[in-house]
């Protein structure tokens, strides 16, 4: 727009020169160089060169047309502008306090990467203009961070650090892309609490450790004593056993020897007969009478009827 302002100057200059001048000679070719120069400078103004990493937004008496440029040259008519919107990858750094969800103040440092998208860079140009990480990316960072924050206590924040970035970045991501801006990283680089909540989780960790540690001892001396046991009843299950092991051989050693005896018992019997038996007497007396002999039950001692025998 500029040049073309300073080529209508320049055509109404070569006007007024040739009206002014005194010789004519030189009216036609101070027209003539007006005229050169206003299209010289008028084909300057219908070129514009996007530098590279760049996206050209072009606007037509101040309003934003609806497409963009590439980086390289491009053409464009005489009154419309060409601002360069940066679309190369950016880092925006952001330190912020924020509260918890127990009420712990958190102060917070990190960084977005974030780059446009070339396709709606002109609505992004039109809504905020070329100053969008400020106006646009710094409120929005700061909003959800907290936002995210709120939802964990001070422990939590410790433990789930990396799952608390995330949901950060998946809001940021979802938010800003309705803007035109992709979210390329997102990353929490520092947590930080107050002196006197650090103090607690400290002197927390050591009474945690401590009872570690007597959980392990206890554990440590109940596994002894469930160990001991288990040897004690062992042995125990082992002297019964043996004690069965005795006791069962000693029965069936009875047993056998019983077996044995009824036996022999049986056949003798069977091979005993009166002639035997009265044979076997007969050998086996030794010329002696018994001293003692029962009638029906009666016991009557053979001394007396020895004696009474030899009185009569």
């Amino acid at each position: 727009m500029f040049l073309l302002i300073i080529a209508i100057i320049s055509v109404i200059a070569g006007c007024f020169a040739g009206v002014y001048i005194e010789k004519k000679e030189y009216r036609l070719p101070a027209r003539v160089a007006s005229i050169v120069l206003a299209l010289i400078l008028v084909l300057c103004s219908m070129i514009s060169v996007v530098p590279t990493g760049y996206t050209g937004i072009k606007t037509t008496f101040g309003k934003v047309e609806n497409n963009t440029l590439s980086s390289g040259i491009n053409f464009k008519l005489p009154w419309q502008n060409v601002i360069n919107m940066d679309n190369r990858e950016q880092r925006v750094a952001f330190s912020l306090a924020a509260f918890s969800k127990d009420i712990q103040q958190v102060d917070i440092t990190g960084s977005i990467n974030v780059n446009i998208d070339k396709k709606t860079a002109m609505n992004l140009y039109r809504e905020v203009g070329t100053d969008y990480s400020t106006i646009l990316i710094g409120p929005r960072v700061q909003e959800d961070v907290k936002i995210v924050i709120a939802r964990y206590t001070a422990d939590m924040l410790i433990e789930n650090r990396q799952k608390c970035s995330d949901a950060i970045f998946d809001l940021l991501k979802t938010e800003l892309a309705e803007k035109g801006v992709n979210v390329i990283s997102f990353a929490i680089e520092n947590i930080d609490f107050t002196d006197a909540f650090e103090s607690a989780v400290e002197a927390k960790q050591v009474a945690t450790q401590e009872k570690l540690r007597a959980q392990t001892e206890q554990e440590r001396q109940t596994m002894e004593m469930q160990q001991k046991a288990e040897r004690d009843r062992i042995q125990a299950q082992a002297a019964a056993d043996v004690q069965k092991i005795e006791a069962d051989a000693k029965a069936y050693s009875v047993k056998v020897e019983a077996d044995a005896q009824a036996e022999a018992n049986k056949k003798l019997s069977e091979t005993l007969s009166d002639s035997l038996i009265r044979y076997n007497m007969i050998h086996q007396w030794n010329g002696s009478l018994p001293l003692v002999s029962s009638d029906g039950g009666t016991l009557i001692d053979m001394r007396d009827l020895t004696q009474t025998g030899e009185n009569k």
